[in-house]
């Protein structure tokens, strides 16, 4: 399959995309400072391709000061890299966009991204002295329908590229004469489904828009950190099943082949990718084509370690997604979710509390209030602000209340009984949170702990972290938060993750 005038070429799809999502606790060696922006993320890019092994790097156009120029700097700075390992055909470069369906305040700088894309074609065809689009994929997040995906779509067909034949007024010159083509004469939209309604539609959504398209294939991006933070770890892992399942049944039926894409980080709660965990979570998800290596993954390891894990990912066989029961596993989001939402409600405070002494890791504009958006919880007819999926993580491991457990005390054997079966790994990662488990929290809801106390399940709480937890427990009940975010930190150097 062939790319004409920089247009899609099954060169190959990837498997490990480098992301930005700071849930990382050390910081990496190139970086000047513990926040990374800027020129530290187009480093980031190079050590990701170059020195890990990923076959791709998510750039996140969303949520910060955005870098258009990406591209001019990756190729003019890692020249005999680049000239080796092809950006666009070995390597890619895939561009998170803003939703302006919901993300107002940035709507624009889709459009500014978007018109960015020919650019960059043209950098590359000089410094590659072929056409190879560099940037040929964009990541709509937030999808909830395909009228946005076909508008990303056909925006840039018909006013990016489109706009090249058309003719001034006082001369019957084109603008493609004046200022040259503007290729690739196309780009694919990857939809990013992230609540429980939209992943449950995923496979409608993404039918409808591939509809009259000439697409080879389709890469559809389904959140595990978001659905986790909302509904549960349960409810999130249960989405994903019941969605890869609904992904690969329409693939058969339309002949165009879907490539699923799981944003997992290292938290347990957000998916437990680890380089020792890649094995199990392959297991787990066995149609997924592409894993997110987010920052944890990156940094919070050995280089060895690391590469090691992004090895096995790469060379992994994707097989087909595994059976379940669709109304059975419905039903246990249904009475589960309820369940941990009510909990979440009451921890809420707390969680607020404590997030605010969270430090960052990325420069990232506020997603609340007038620049941006919130994305809270909804209960019943109630809605409450609740810190991002990472600091929202943080701040319960802090407290010795790992999120994992919440809504459990809900489930009942025969439930248990059928998960164990669905979530292949459901034991070893409420195993992997327990260890920082603290069962002195006064945060702990009374349910759970009992649930803990008589769930069948062994596991070693780690002494150190409890020791860290109830020093931030006390602090937390003196009111003197003076050393809070070191502790914070001790904490996540220990579980080697941040959130």
């Amino acid at each position: 399959m062939k790319r004409k005038n920089g247009e899609q070429k099954m060169v190959k799809v990837p498997k490990c995309m480098s992301t930005q999502h700071p849930d990382n606790v050390a910081s990496p060696f190139f970086a000047r400072d513990a926040i990374l922006e800027g020129e530290d993320e187009i480093k980031e890019a190079y050590y990701s391709f170059s020195h890990l092994g990923c076959d791709e790097q998510m750039w996140d156009c969303e949520g910060k000061e955005v870098d258009n120029y990406v591209v001019k700097k990756l190729l003019t700075r890692y020249r005999n890299f680049f000239i080796e390992k092809k950006l666009g055909e070995d390597i890619f470069l895939t561009l998170r966009v803003p939703n302006p369906s919901i993300e107002k305040s940035d709507a624009k700088i889709l459009l500014e991204t978007l018109e960015s894309i020919p650019r960059s074609f043209d950098i590359a065809k000089i410094f590659y002295k072929e056409e190879i689009a560099p940037i040929f994929e964009v990541i709509l997040p937030m999808t909830t329908d395909y009228k946005s995906l076909n508008r990303v779509y056909w925006y840039y067909r018909d006013y990016v590229v489109g706009k090249q034949e058309k003719k001034f007024r006082d001369e019957g010159v084109k603008i493609a004469e004046w200022i040259g083509n503007f290729l690739p004469e196309k780009i694919n939209v990857i939809p990013l489904y992230e609540d429980m309604e939209h992943m449950l539609e995923a496979d409608v959504i993404t039918r409808e828009y591939i509809k009259g398209k000439e697409l080879f294939y389709q890469r559809v991006f389904l959140a595990r950190s978001d659905p986790a933070m909302n509904y549960g770890l349960i409810s999130a892992v249960l989405l994903n099943k019941i969605a890869l399942n609904r992904l690969e049944r329409i693939s058969k039926e339309t002949g165009v082949k879907i490539y699923p894409i799981v944003g997992v980080g290292s938290a347990p709660f957000r998916g437990n990718l680890k380089p020792e965990t890649v094995e199990r979570i392959i297991k787990e998800y066995p149609s997924v084509y592409t894993f997110t290596i987010q920052s944890s993954f990156k940094y919070d390891y050995s280089p060895e370690e690391v590469m090691s894990g992004i090895k096995k990912i790469k060379n992994k066989s994707v097989k087909r997604a595994n059976e379940i029961e669709e109304e059975k596993c419905l039903e246990i989001i249904e009475k589960y979710s309820k369940e941990y939402q009510r909990q979440v409600l009451g921890l809420a405070l707390i969680m607020n509390k404590v997030a605010k002494y969270i430090p960052n890791r990325r420069k990232r504009k506020l997603h609340i209030g007038l620049f941006g958006y919130s994305r809270g919880l909804e209960i019943g007819d109630r809605r409450i602000t609740l810190p991002r999926a990472i600091k929202f993580t943080t701040s319960l491991y802090s407290i010795g209340v790992p999120p994992e457990i919440l809504g459990l005390n809900i489930l009942g054997v025969e439930d248990f009984h059928f998960l164990k079966k669905v979530y292949i790994n459901i034991e070893e990662d409420l195993r992997d949170a327990l260890r920082y488990y603290n069962s002195d929290s006064p945060f702990l809801p009374k349910e759970v702990k009992k649930f803990i106390k008589e769930y069948p399940l062994d596991f070693e709480i780690n002494k150190e972290h409890k020791r860290v937890t109830d020093q931030i427990i006390s602090i937390i009940k003196r009111d003197n938060m003076e050393y809070l975010e070191e502790f914070i930190l001790q904490a996540a150097n220990i579980r080697r993750f941040l959130g």
